[in-house]
């Protein structure tokens, strides 16, 4: 029996229940972490960072061909299902320019890939797309090209670049003479360490674990929060995508609060925004979205891409 999970995309590869025999035929590794829930079935424990880790690893092998994937602990270990419909929605997207044909060899650059590189992996996997991931942190930027350099082949479809100035996004990361069909970001989204905590806090107790627990999911600071939270990390990437808006055709975030919507629709108003799409997601009782804008009318966008085909 395969029970669909509501909201998923349909062309997201997790909308039925996990097949653990599967999955740990693709990554033996998770055997070890494999619990029977009360009605019998075989699951792992979402509360232990280890089991989530290694969850993430088989999905990864099983469903994307990533042999070799690892992050550092403490980092941010996202949950593939949610991050793949942002992917796929990103793909409807492009489509829409196209008569409704999903672009290959689109050209991505994915804002603070992270040490999971998780967007790249799966758009590359997905859709042949051509992957720029930037990074900040040291420890990040060594562990998403340790995931590139362990696995053939990701080299020719995903590079880094490193951003050399913390207070830029897109300034230093896209050069002088490139096009890109689409931006992505996963953006911190507390304001403070202390909202960090305290989100890292509610995580904790919604799993029942005790004080002193590890985050299954993990995070470090700049991939949890950054000052004035996800409202000013947006409005900032916004202002900056003015000077970017005949190389870019799509510059897309993440938003994680609708209440966060207003504000930014605001800012993409007085940044000269032609067009500005919001694109709804749900993974079970989790609520998310994404706001792509461009400054590209529709005859623009139709020449940008047949000049890139």
């Amino acid at each position: 029996m395969t029970s669909q999970k509501p909201g998923l995309h349909p062309r997201n590869r997790h909308r039925s229940r996990y097949d653990m025999n599967a999955l740990c035929q693709s990554c033996p590794a998770l055997q070890d972490y494999i619990v029977e829930t009360p009605a019998g079935e075989p699951s792992v424990n979402f509360a232990d960072p280890l089991a989530v880790k290694t969850l993430n690893k088989a999905l990864l092998a099983h469903f994307y061909g990533v042999a070799h994937w690892d992050i550092p602990e403490g980092f941010l270990c996202p949950p593939v299902p949610g991050r793949a419909d942002y992917v796929h929605h990103l793909a409807d997207l492009l489509a829409e320019d196209r008569d409704g044909i999903i672009p290959q060899q689109a050209t991505v650059l994915d804002i603070g890939t992270g040490a999971n590189l998780i967007y790249p992996l799966i758009g590359a996997h997905e859709y042949q797309w051509r992957f720029t991931g930037s990074e900040i942190g040291d420890e990040a930027f060594a562990s998403a090209q340790a995931i590139i350099s362990a696995n053939p082949g990701l080299s020719r479809a995903i590079r880094l670049r490193r951003q050399k100035e913390a207070a830029s996004i897109f300034n230093g990361i896209i050069h002088k003479n490139e096009t890109y069909d689409a931006t992505m970001c996963n953006p911190p989204f507390h304001d403070s360490a202390a909202a960090a905590r305290a989100g890292s806090e509610r995580k904790r107790r919604n799993l029942g674990q005790a004080e002193d627990a590890a985050l299954n999911f993990g995070g470090q600071q700049q991939e949890l929060w950054c000052e004035g939270g996800e409202v000013a990390f947006i409005k900032k990437m916004i202002v900056e995508s003015q000077a970017f808006g005949r190389q870019v055709m799509w510059f897309t975030t993440l938003v994680s609060r609708g209440e966060n919507l207003p504000p930014l629709y605001h800012a993409l108003t007085d940044a000269g925004a032609v067009k500005v799409v919001k694109k709804e997601m749900a993974q079970g009782q989790k609520q998310s979205r994404f706001i792509a804008w461009t400054f590209m009318d529709n005859d623009q966008r139709r020449r940008f891409m047949a000049r890139k085909r």
